[in-house]
This record gives structure tokens, sequence and C-alpha cells, in this order.
């Protein structure tokens, strides 16, 4: 497969800079092997049967990118991913000026960091000076969100995108990139659910830095992902793989908890407990071991979101889909609405 294969043309016009509001008055295009059907992210539980679980990400998005010092030099850092040695794998600007051990003051905070390591593709590994409550409240101080490129904010993130860019579903800290399926849910959306008799569950994938940066290969097969932290719980798999056992469908919400959830599960579905980084990449050809309904949002051309989407119900079907959606007014990319996928088996 080549790049190519994976672009298509987008209106820039297209592309949301701001959320619908209310979060569930979003538009939902419901795609399946037949027909295209135009909704409201509101109507989600009529599209679901009672005994389905709905599967959401709930990592807290962390405001990740950061200015420090290292001596008199200004190095521009954002935070990607925890490791699991308690240290912090971020890209650095200026990554040349830095050597392992040097000191990094953090503006706004005494916040400090050391560099553990630099690394030759100029990330490096940062161990701060304090961990937990502690460090999340000093990120609060020092740290902005690192709002996707195409959601245009020339004096940088507003407070009300702190809000924005955070789901309903937000928990344990960890994230830079928002699981923006889950942006569209409301309380009064959950409360519909449960009453349709929708089971939900969560599982946590802190989505890196990489979500923002393009392929770069033409030859598909020769891309590289960057790998993400991500945990499975006992609880979660066990209510999940009851669902599945009773003849109920599992719903991921987004591509974050789809690629989870198929990191975790065996060849036979059967869903595990999983902690660990997961660099799963989804292309057509992928045989889906547990997820049979995805909730996702518009993604770019020639992005590895939109291959999963075509490995999920197939090329032609998303492309389809996409020309649909471009000429019904569907707004695209982080802020924008949402579509329902059921998986072509």
């Amino acid at each position: 497969m080549r790049l190519s294969d994976f672009d298509f043309d987008l209106p820039p016009g297209a592309i949301a800079h701001h959320p619908v509001k209310p979060r569930d008055a979003a538009k939902l295009l419901h795609v399946t092997a037949g027909t295209l059907g135009d909704h409201i992210v509101r109507d989600l539980p009529s599209l679901l049967q009672p005994g389905d679980i709905l599967v959401a990400n709930n990592t807290r998005v962390i405001p990740a990118q950061l200015s420090a010092k290292r001596g008199e030099a200004r190095i521009g850092i954002t935070l990607d991913r925890p490791l699991a040695d308690g240290t912090w794998q971020a890209l650095a600007r200026n990554a040349k000026r830095l050597r392992d051990g040097d000191r990094l003051d953090f503006d706004g905070t005494d916040l400090t960091a050391t560099v553990a390591e630099r690394r030759a593709d100029g990330s490096v590994a940062l161990r701060f000076d304090r961990e937990g409550a502690a460090f999340s409240a000093a990120l609060e101080q020092a740290g902005a969100l690192a709002l996707p490129p195409y959601i245009e904010r020339p004096t940088g993130p507003t407070a009300e995108d702190s809000a924005d860019y955070q789901t309903v579903f937000a928990q344990p800290d960890g994230a830079v990139a928002a699981p923006t399926a889950g942006l569209h849910f409301t309380p009064d959306l959950l409360a519909a659910l449960d009453a349709r008799g929708v089971k939900r569950a969560t599982v946590t994938l802190h989505v890196g830095v990489g979500t923002f940066l393009p392929v770069r290969v033409d030859d598909v097969s020769e891309h590289k992902m960057h790998a993400e932290r991500g945990i499975v719980t006992q609880d979660s798999a066990d209510l999940i793989n009851a669902t599945r056992a009773a003849g109920g469908r599992v719903v991921a919400v987004g591509t974050t908890s789809l690629r989870l959830l198929e990191s975790a599960a065996s060849a036979d579905g059967t869903l595990n407990p999983f902690v660990g980084d997961t660099d799963i990449f989804i292309t057509p050809g992928y045989q889906f071991r547990i997820v049979d309904r995805l909730m996702t949002n518009f993604h770019l051309p020639k992005s590895t979101l939109f291959m999963l989407v075509s490995a999920f119900m197939g090329m032609e079907r998303m492309r389809s889909a996409y020309d649909h959606a471009i000429a019904k007014g569907y707004r695209f990319f982080s802020y924008g609405d949402a579509s329902l996928l059921e998986r072509v088996a």
C-alpha cells in the first residue's frame, strides 16, 4: 500500500476550530456495510442495543507544552509519554544544546528536571524533581495545552480550550492529545445510554505527541508508530469478556480505545489485563479480534487514523462515507463531528 492510497481532498472550511455546544449536538454519521445514516451524537443510544458495551479511554490531557531554560539557553519542551522508569519522554526544540545530566528550569514555577538521556532523534528522557499530585500542580502552572496544529490559536490555547479539550471520562493524567471521540459525551448522554441498557467500561491509553506527526514514507509498511502507554484493568477485561460471551457487541469510543483493546486481545478475542506500551499499526488487511463498532471523528488525509478506519470498514466504503460527510457539511478533526462505524466482518 502506498501513502497516496489514503489521500483525499478536504476543503479547508471543513476543519473545525471550535466544538459544537452542547457536545452531544455534533453530527453523527452511521456507517454500515450498505447504508449511510445522518444523525446527531444524542441519537447514539438508539443506534446501540441493550447488552452492548461502550469502551472509552479515560486518560486526562495534561498541559504538555513547556518552556524551560538551561543556563541562558531557551529550550521548548513537549511532553510525550511517561516511561516505566518514572522519566518522561519529551520532544525538545534546540535539543542539540542539551547534554545528559543537564538541569532544566521551567517558566512559571520552581519545577525542574534533569536530562536523563538525549537521543539521536531529538527526543529526551526527563526526570522531574517531583511526581504525583505535586507534579500535576506544577504542570498546571507552567504548561499549556499542546493543541493540534490544525486548530487555529494564534495567541495560544484559551481558557475555554482547557475545558473543551477534556472528555467527561478523564481521570488519570498522562495524555498530550485528547481521545477526541470522547469529547462528544455528556452526563445526560451517559444517563441515556445507561437507561438503554448499554454497559460501560474504561481503559487508559495516554495519547502521545506522535499522534500529530505525519507519515513520511511512501510505502506504508515502512512507517513506525510511536509507542503509547496503556492500561486495561482486570475489572474492565472481565466485564468486556462477559459482555461478549453474552452476545453483546464491543463499541470502542475512539481509535485510541480500539488500538489498546486490540493490543490486549488474544487471537480468540479474549481480552487480557494489560499494562505497558503499544505501537500497534492497523492498516487494511488487519484481522480485528474484539472490537465490533467504532465511534470516531473524521481524520486527516494520509493519516494512520484514516488507515485504521479503512481497515475497519474497507477503503471504498470509507471513501464513500468521507465524500458524503464533506458534501453534507460535517466538521473534521479533533473538534469536529463523529461517525459510528459498524465493522464489516
